[in-house]
């Protein structure tokens, strides 16, 4: 009997979508090309997302209870990972995808999805269904399937959406090394993250340094016309983190490329796109993981209520809930990022916006639950009042990086 659902990739998105097809009792086959190397990531994922698909806790290597934000010009603010009604899940999890992956991985296989190893190399969809070609990945042989329907959740280059005829999305590039540091070093990062800012460092997103169980994995994000400088900005990082990286030895070198738009359309006939492949990467902190999985989820659950007619009308049901759920988040963040990193003097705005308890609180409220909730309009005059102040003090008059004047003095 042929499957009735075919994914072609087997990552979060992937998986998940598996784990909520398999719930409905629909057979389901994944394929996945890279079942030993994950996905280069930062790995960083709301608490919600461990409530919501019922993860144990024992994937996170890290709970971040402190975000540290480091200007272009030096400055820092922390920041409590905490909402406006403190609860034991006022955290950033950290983790490794490779274990994060495999995990869900296991669990749609324990629910009865097949998974095979292998590349897709030509896709069909026709009025009677689907047909795919593939390439075992152990021996080289070839291999058909036959299908109902096709889920692509195989990242931001996806050879779903090629094969399907669609569009290349505008991509960014992140570039990620994980380094060992000596039990001494690693103190510091015990439930610490930094964000860095700056056009040295990333010139239209950010940088980051995000504590694991052993290491710490520092990466950059480049934006589209700044790609080529990747390996120059990741070097650049590194002297800002200077003597935090003293002992240190790189374990791994990884790049991966983002998704920088969402694609208009994300349901076809027989055919639908999640994750990295739909371009559901956030803006602003360019957050893939749990909407990789709630696509993912979604996309199953619609899909099982028009399984049996699965034209394009039916099935972008899902990409209407899609929207009407979180279009408000993604424009806001698309907003926030155009506001926020424009340039460094907004840049510099935007750190010192975040020492605002009123921002902290909404951001991590966003954050850890995935909701919008409307500021009160008293506290959204006071918002106004800081971030109108900051933008004064940051135009008005020049100001010398403060990790230059330190460099002067010595």
């Amino acid at each position: 009997m042929a499957p009735r659902v075919l994914i072609i990739g087997a990552s979060v998105g992937g998986a998940t979508a598996a784990i909520t097809l398999r719930g409905l009792g629909i057979e389901t086959v994944m394929i996945e090309k890279e079942l030993s190397r994950a996905k280069p990531c930062g790995g960083a994922i709301p608490p919600a997302a461990f409530r919501e698909f019922d993860l144990p806790t024992h994937l996170i290597d890290r709970k971040v209870k402190h975000c540290v934000i480091i200007s272009p010009s030096g400055q820092e603010t922390s920041v409590p990972v905490a909402g406006s009604v403190p609860t034991d899940d006022d955290y950033v999890a950290m983790v490794r995808r490779e274990i994060f992956d495999g995990y869900l991985r296991e669990r749609a296989q324990e629910r009865g999805a097949d998974l095979i190893h292998a590349q897709l190399t030509n896709l069909d969809v026709s009025a009677s269904g689907v047909r795919a070609r593939y390439r075992s990945m152990s021996d080289g042989s070839e291999h058909t399937i036959n299908a109902d329907v096709v889920i692509g959740a195989d990242g931001s280059y996806s050879p779903t959406s090629k094969l399907l005829g669609l569009p290349a999305l505008p991509r960014a590039i992140a570039i990620q090394e994980r380094i060992a540091l000596p039990a001494s070093q690693m103190a510091r990062w015990e439930d610490r993250a930094d964000i860095y800012l700056g056009q040295e460092v990333s010139p239209d997103l950010y940088a980051w340094a995000f504590p694991k169980q052993d290491h710490i994995a520092i990466g950059i994000g480049a934006g589209p016309g700044h790609t080529q400088r990747a390996k120059e900005l990741l070097i650049n990082l590194k002297r800002r983190l200077g003597p935090a990286l003293n002992g240190g030895r790189v374990i791994l070198r990884e790049a991966h490329a983002l998704p920088m738009e969402p694609r208009k359309q994300m349901a076809f006939d027989r055919a639908m796109l999640i994750g990295d492949a739909a371009g559901l990467v956030v803006h602003t902190s360019g957050e893939g993981i749990y909407w990789a999985m709630k696509s993912g989820e979604l996309a199953a659950q619609v899909l099982g209520q028009h399984l049996d007619v699965p034209t394009a009308q039916n099935l972008r049901a899902y990409e209407r809930k899609w929207w009407k759920q979180y279009g408000t988040m993604y424009q806001f963040l698309r907003i926030l990022q155009w506001w926020g990193y424009g340039n460094e003097r907004q840049m510099e705005v935007f750190t010192e916006m975040c020492r605002n308890p009123d921002v902290q609180r909404l951001t991590f409220d966003s954050y850890m639950h995935k909701t919008m909730v409307p500021a009160p309009w008293a506290v959204q005059m006071r918002m106004t009042w800081d971030i109108m102040r900051a933008q004064v003090r940051n135009y008005a008059r020049r100001r010398t990086p403060l990790r230059i004047t330190e460099a002067l003095r010595h």
